[in-house]
């Protein structure tokens, strides 16, 4: 089995410049909500491949809202650690995202 993602060039262009704007309108805390969005833009995008060729589509099931504990107590040890806590948040969405997504 492999993995094969399909995320056209347009997509993600589309989705960056919605991510800038609303980080710009909202002084940077749309922020703590993108790496929600980017891991299911990406999950989204992805099929698994058997053997025999079959394209499987995941879906993940999380939506920008979903946490919101989880968005505010990583806000704090961002603001806390002046920036690194991020690094680390971004990282533990993926591991919720990928938690929550399933194979159709």
């Amino acid at each position: 089995m492999r993995l094969k993602a399909d995320v056209a060039i347009f997509d993600i262009i589309g989705h960056l410049i919605l991510w800038l704007i609303l980080s710009i309108v909202t002084f940077g805390i749309a922020l703590f909500f993108f790496p929600y969005s980017f891991s299911k833009f990406i999950l989204n995008r992805t099929y698994l491949v058997d053997t025999n060729g079959v394209e499987r589509k995941m879906k993940c099931d999380i939506d920008l809202f979903s946490d919101l504990g989880h968005v505010l107590l990583w806000f704090i040890i961002s603001i806390l650690t002046l920036g690194i806590g991020y690094i680390f948040y971004f990282y533990r969405v993926w591991n919720y995202a990928l938690n929550n997504t399933h194979i159709d």
